[in-house]
């Protein structure tokens, strides 16, 4: 039972993966979520447990693009932070000062609307504190797309987003919306078994998501690829990897064994942005090259980090982003866990199996 692999840990309605199915958000295939759906119709479904129809996406988007402007507190907790600041710190630190400008209800009443609120101003933290710490400016924060994916891309780099671009960035947060009980996930339904308020909970996923063992693959994939000029290069480099039993990350993965479901729609969505102008066409040929070998010698298929990482290579934004961009997409399955274990709520607290000293007589200090 080793990091509780294989321990069933709870119930839960939102999500299915690793079942011999796929991955289903609420019994909806993660392929027709991805490509046939906008983000905020997922982040509905999984807040409110059905697809909405028009009007009720309508009046969640609605709500979504009000939450965009940041109460003047916030920016100034943001623009005191260091420039050294490390994006996750940022995001987690303006999650805190979000929550103490519009706390949650202690009787949880209004969760939805604070989750909402969260989830539309979670992509203003991240683009504010760019421009205020990169470029020395305060950005506006109001824009005509009406989707988180639209908006993130066009206020990050200012200018209007391609219609692909907008089209990968919204596949991205879906496929990354939701995994059952993964690490983040888990920390954060524990956080809610102790009727705790909605922004700790979404503190405590953030803080495990930092986790180089969790979130932050895609950015150690990408650098593995951009390493290499060539095929030959990549291939002679995971030889020696598999000779020194290195680990090489965006391969295997705890729940598939055979296929991560999402993995052929990241590879999809980076065959597609590579012939964006200026792309590094080669890095496609590199990455493919890399997942066949990897497949091939050692039987581990990639995961979605792999050519996940590739796919916002492909948008230009920066490495360090990567993870601040799972927030973005994974609040949506927190929240909808801490709904859940608030519904049926039993503080979660397992026994742990002692290996420590038998019982022993205790010595006085001055005969130690």
């Amino acid at each position: 039972m080793s990091g509780l692999a294989g321990v069933i840990a709870g119930s839960s309605a939102i999500c299915t993966c690793g079942l011999g199915n796929g991955l289903n958000y609420r019994g909806y295939d993660i392929k027709d979520l991805a490509l046939k759906t906008e983000f905020e119709e997922v982040a509905y479904l999984l807040l409110v447990g059905e697809l909405p129809n028009k009007s009720q996406l309508a009046s969640f988007k609605i709500k979504l693009t009000r939450a965009r402007q940041l109460p003047q507190s916030v920016k100034e907790v943001l623009k005191a932070l260091p420039i050294s600041t490390h994006p996750m710190d940022m995001m987690r630190t303006a999650t805190s000062a979000y929550g103490c400008i519009y706390p949650e209800a202690t009787d949880f009443s209004n969760q939805l609307d604070k989750a909402i609120g969260l989830l539309g101003a979670l992509p203003s933290f991240l683009l504010y504190w760019h421009h205020y710490h990169k470029h020395g400016k305060e950005i506006e924060l109001k824009s005509e797309q009406d989707t988180i994916a639209g908006y993130l891309l066009e206020r990050l780099k200012e200018k209007m987003p391609l219609a692909l671009e907008v089209k990968a960035m919204n596949a991205m947060l879906t496929l990354y919306a939701e995994h059952e009980f993964n690490a983040s996930t888990y920390a954060n339904r524990i956080t809610a078994s102790t009727l705790s308020d909605i922004y700790s909970c979404i503190i405590t996923g953030i803080g495990t998501l930092k986790g180089p063992l969790h979130g932050g693959a895609n950015e150690v994939a990408i650098k593995f690829v951009l390493g290499f000029g060539t095929v030959d290069e990549a291939l002679k480099e995971v030889t020696n990897i598999f000779e020194k039993k290195e680990k090489m990350m965006g391969f295997g993965h705890r729940i598939y064994r055979e296929l991560d479901p999402r993995s052929p729609i990241g590879f999809e969505l980076a065959n597609e942005l590579k012939e964006l102008p200026d792309s590094d066409k080669h890095l496609f040929d590199i990455a493919k090259a890399i997942r066949d070998k990897v497949k091939a010698d050692k039987g581990l298929p990639d995961n979605i980090d792999f050519f996940g990482g590739l796919v916002y290579h492909y948008m230009k934004i920066e490495r360090l982003y990567y993870t601040p961009l799972f927030i973005l997409s994974r609040a949506a399955g927190w929240m909808a866990h801490t709904f859940e274990q608030r519904a049926n709520n039993k503080i979660i607290r397992p026994n742990s199996q002692y290996n420590g000293p038998k019982p022993r007589d205790f010595v006085p200090i001055n005969k130690r």
